[in-house]
């Protein structure tokens, strides 16, 4: 199982703090290994105390964890002090791990979760060395010194806070407007991300966030498509906050499993295209090793949000039959087809293989099917995954058909894409 850290402080009501990165985490089938930087005693309504951990225990704990974990991402919420901050950034400059820097200066009820000198050591020392920074209006005027107003004001500010190369994704949940817009500065340009304005996000939205965020990039997602997702996840989060005090709602950070009806669609839908490519696949075009169709989830993130059927389908004694059923992680190759399709267009969640031949292709293009190819002779070294995704970039768009030349003496291979399965069986029916 991938592994991510979380450094920060406990929450005693469980709605922010390492209790909702924990949750978050799971969520997304990512371990979340923790170190607490601090005790707290609050609830819904207020925070009413706050006892640091000792320097030399937040160190050993540390040290526990990344000498015998391989962490994959690390990311630091509640941090309270200069102290904290400069043993956390001792200790992880000798690790190489993406680090997701959620600056938490103020809980949600608006009580301070920091003393003064906490700013000026993240500034000095962590930002530097992360990959990310996560700071809403507030966290970004203190850490850039700028009074945000305006749109210009908040660019200005994410350049002053990513001037050594960080990326900043300044969130808008605190400012004023119908939509919320975030905006996330990398490598020098920004991108807005907007989306309808809910109800005021509860305790532990931002903690909920970077969670998200780390644990996508602990599964290998790039960073631009961890933050779409988990910006994408924490507004379904926020949509279904929970009353479980006086005060604030939680935001809820386990949307994932309210996706298990989304999960069950999917296998259904592939175990009926299965049956249905029984009654029309060809023998012509199925390799030895079978063909298989593939089928991800809206926010699938890795080869374990897509469904295929486990052992593919296959001739025997001349005629077409399932060898197992529909399940998720099983779609080998063309899961990484898949994922990278998404990329481009995250419509197209599904596709199918099957064995290449020119009579078949010629077939396609006469009934209007768009075709584009990989290119192994530029790409020596890529992966399956890797040249699909050469291809797509390449074309500007994702097309109907992407024929995979093989290396050496292999096969060429032929794969459909489509939205769902429905939308490959009806391509395969125009050529079939």
């Amino acid at each position: 199982m991938r592994c991510a850290l979380s450094i920060a402080g406990s929450d005693s009501v469980g709605g922010a703090g390492i209790q909702a990165d924990i949750k978050a985490m799971s969520s997304l089938d990512v371990h979340c290994c923790a170190v607490i930087t601090a005790l707290t005693a609050q609830n819904t309504t207020a925070v009413e105390e706050i006892m640091p951990v000792p320097a030399d225990m937040i160190q050993a704990q540390l040290e526990a964890v990344l000498k015998d974990v391989d962490i994959k991402a690390v990311k630091t919420g509640m941090l309270y002090s200069a102290e904290t901050v400069g043993v956390v950034a001792d200790i992880l400059e000798d690790h190489e791990m993406p680090l997701i820097l959620d600056p938490v200066m103020v809980a949600g009820v608006g009580d301070s979760l920091a003393r003064d000198d906490l700013a000026k050591a993240i500034k000095r020392k962590l930002i530097p060395m992360c990959e990310l920074i996560t700071p809403n209006k507030h966290e970004a005027e203190v850490l850039s010194g700028i009074s945000i107003r305006d749109e210009e004001d908040v660019k200005y500010a994410c350049e002053v806070i990513g001037k050594d190369a960080s990326s900043v994704l300044l969130k808008g949940g605190h400012m004023n407007g119908t939509s919320v817009i975030d905006y996330l500065y990398l490598s020098s340009e920004f991108t807005r991300i907007e989306y309808p304005r809910l109800e005021r996000a509860g305790h532990g939205g931002g903690c909920t966030l970077s969670s998200f965020i780390t644990a996508n990039m602990a599964k290998s997602v790039d960073i631009v498509n961890s933050i779409l997702i988990s910006r994408k996840m924490i507004q379904q989060s926020i949509a279904d906050m929970y009353v479980i005090g006086h005060g604030d709602k939680l935001v809820n950070p386990i949307i994932r499993q309210m996706g298990d009806k989304e999960r069950f669609r999917i296998l259904d839908d592939l175990d009926d295209a299965a049956d249905a490519l029984i009654n029309i696949t060809p023998e012509e075009v199925v390799p030895n090793k079978g063909v298989n169709i593939a089928f991800a989830t809206r926010n699938a993130a890795g080869p374990e949000d897509v469904a295929a059927i486990e052992g593919k389908l296959s001739f025997h004694n001349g005629s077409m039959r399932k060898n197992g059923k529909s399940k998720f992680g099983t779609a080998g190759h063309l899961s990484y087809a898949i994922l990278a399709a998404m990329e481009k267009n995250p419509k197209i969640r599904s596709a199918f293989n099957m064995k290449y031949s020119k009579d078949m292709v010629d077939v396609m293009e006469e009934v209007g099917l768009s075709i584009e190819y990989t290119d192994r002779k530029k790409h020596k070294n890529a992966l399956s995954g890797e040249l699909i995704r050469y291809a797509i970039q390449d074309a500007g768009y994702v097309p109907d058909v992407i024929v995979e030349k093989a290396s050496n003496k292999g096969d060429n291979i032929i794969r459909i894409f489509g939205k769902n399965p429905e939308s490959i069986l009806e391509k395969l029916e125009l050529i079939f």
